[in-house]
């Protein structure tokens, strides 16, 4: 388990791609996800010893951190923000590779939640934490952890025809 290392290094190695694949999912794309996950963990380094000692579960610390910090961002980024010039669909120079996953229903939908809703369903079904876990996780009540996936079910419901709704769990999408 990464949250039994000693050493911030050892930890960093068992736990990044498991923090990369959660970012990803928080933030939509790998580039976010890999600039999401080295500011949280140049926070957490600097006071590794007293994360270890103080918290029961530091792999859980990081990943309310992450979403913390990702919801801070958002806030942020979705104010208005003025440009002199709208970029040109044809200049070459602002086309960046597409995500592949971009087009998929599924991701599409899950992209669309609210932060902490999108952080409630991803630690729920890709982590597969317990309601209890994720509460403690993002620091917030069981209750919200329940009321947050029951909108996000909801709306991954109504974004989603049967054909498109992941196989497996089509009980929880019905």
């Amino acid at each position: 388990m990464p949250g039994d290392a000693t050493d911030f290094g050892e930890f960093v190695h068992a736990a990044l791609p498991g923090l990369l694949r959660y970012g990803h999912a928080l933030t939509g794309n790998p580039h976010d996800a890999a600039d999401l996950v080295q500011s949280v963990l140049e926070k957490i380094g600097s006071r590794w010893p007293h994360v270890q000692r103080k918290t029961g579960d530091p792999l859980a610390y990081i990943r309310r951190s992450m979403a913390n910090a990702h919801i801070s961002r958002w806030r942020r980024l979705r104010r208005e923000s003025l440009v002199a010039d709208i970029a040109d669909a044809t200049d070459t120079r602002s086309v960046t590779h597409s995500d592949p996953f971009e087009h998929e229903p599924l991701w599409q939908a899950l992209r669309a939640l609210p932060p902490r809703q999108r952080a409630v369903i991803v630690l729920r079904y890709y982590d597969g934490l317990s309601e209890a876990e994720i509460a403690a996780s993002l620091g917030v009540t069981q209750g919200t952890v329940k009321s947050q996936a029951s909108k996000a079910i909801a709306s991954l419901r109504a974004k989603l025809t049967p054909a498109e709704r992941p196989e497996g769990r089509e009980r929880e999408f019905d």
